[in-house]
């Protein structure tokens, strides 16, 4: 049963998400921040990894500290679900069209935290979200699932197309890297043996 329930809870945010790897893409976001909602429905549907998340916080202030401690709780969700990470995949890479966006997104479900993040977005807000947060989510959650993450806008004009096709390059990568191989369902894809830290 590769599946997780997180709790987070601090003087800024309370965050609850639970989540199955095994599942059909099923969304039930509520954090509050309209666009954050729409790139996480989009990174469970395409991922096909059941999400539930619940978050309240600090948005008097601004979007930031629920966007990142979002991102915390599933990354640590994501590391609790696949435990020893026997018989997984692991590696992936994605290349992803967005009308006139192309972003590359490759992940290595090392037990090692790296984000690489290069992205430049035309404007400084979507709507009444940061642009900067994408990166800020991106490197919550690979620095909490423990997992090298490379993700790169190669171009693209619009803010919005460039953080989906973000999102949804990250969802293709879990969608392939923590699946099953039938060839090595017993195995830890490791010549350690391990890919714990």
């Amino acid at each position: 049963m590769r599946r997780a329930e997180v709790k987070r809870e601090t003087g800024e945010t309370k965050i609850a998400v639970a989540l199955d790897l095994d599942g059909t893409g099923r969304a039930d976001i509520a954090t509050g921040i309209g666009f954050l909602d729409h790139m996480l429905t989009l990174l469970a549907r395409h991922s096909m990894v059941d999400f539930l998340v619940r978050a309240e916080g600090d948005l008097q202030v601004d979007d930031h500290h629920t966007t990142e401690d979002v991102g915390i709780a599933l990354g640590q969700a994501l590391r609790q679900a696949l435990g020893a990470k026997i018989g997984i995949r692991r590696y992936a890479d994605c290349l992803m069209p967005m009308d006139e966006t192309l972003a590359r997104v490759a992940l290595d479900i090392s037990g090692r935290a790296f984000l690489v993040f290069k992205a430049e977005f035309p404007s400084e807000k979507i709507g009444t979200f940061d642009t900067e947060l994408v990166r800020e989510f991106f490197q919550a959650f690979a620095a909490n699932a423990q997992v090298t993450l490379h993700a790169e806008a190669l171009y693209g004009s619009n803010s919005h197309h460039i953080a989906e096709a973000l999102f949804k390059g990250l969802a293709r990568v879990l969608r392939h890297a923590t699946e099953i191989d039938a060839r090595a369902k017993d195995a830890v894809p490791s010549t350690k043996g391990t890919l714990s830290v």
